[in-house]
């Protein structure tokens, strides 16, 4: 676990930096993988303010506290970053394969995109996104984190490019990309 105290606008304190140290290593139990954790302690005239991300397996988790007392910032950061934990973790434990349905997004579609194609039409945006390899779990956490309606990334398994995207329906679609 790589931890990064930073302290603002205060002197450096080893007794708080060793108390928040402590107080991330009690999150370790939730992973057994590397985690990254970036603090920064700051002083606003009377507001002290903790502000804490982790990095986990490609995900983000943020959280940030402000109250009159250093460590009670801190310990009250630590009780929302547990929780993101807890609700991650039990999406990911809830998550069922049987809700991704592929295939029944051309359905409707082909239509809406023979009038995009017609002559005439330009692209007036174009947006590049950085696909990383993950499996289809970690997919389904992104996008729920995320606030889009789908997510672009590599299947680790198959090593072909997918699309998870969300239903009208409340459910997931899957799209997989062969190559010949």
């Amino acid at each position: 676990m790589e931890i990064s105290v930073t302290f603002r606008h205060m002197e450096p304190s080893t007794e708080l930096k060793s108390y928040v140290e402590e107080k991330v290593y009690k999150v370790k139990k939730y992973f057994d993988f590397p985690v990254e954790a970036n603090i920064v302690l700051k002083v606003e005239k009377f507001r002290h303010i903790a502000d804490m991300t982790l990095s986990i397996d490609g995900n983000k988790i943020k959280a940030v506290e402000q109250t009159g007392d250093m460590y009670s910032s801190i310990d009250q950061v630590m009780d929302k970053i547990e929780e993101q934990l807890r609700r991650m973790l039990s999406r990911k434990r809830e998550y069922k394969l049987g809700n991704i349905k592929g295939g029944d997004f051309l359905n409707g579609e082909i239509e809406a995109q023979d009038k995009l194609a017609e002559p005439g039409l330009d692209i007036i945006k174009t947006e590049r996104v950085d696909i990383k390899p993950m499996d289809i779990n970690e997919a389904v956490m992104q996008l729920d984190l995320s606030k889009g309606n789908f997510l672009v990334f590599i299947n680790s398994r198959s090593k072909n490019i997918n699309v998870i995207y969300k239903r009208k329906d409340g459910n997931l679609g899957l799209i997989e990309a062969f190559t010949k």
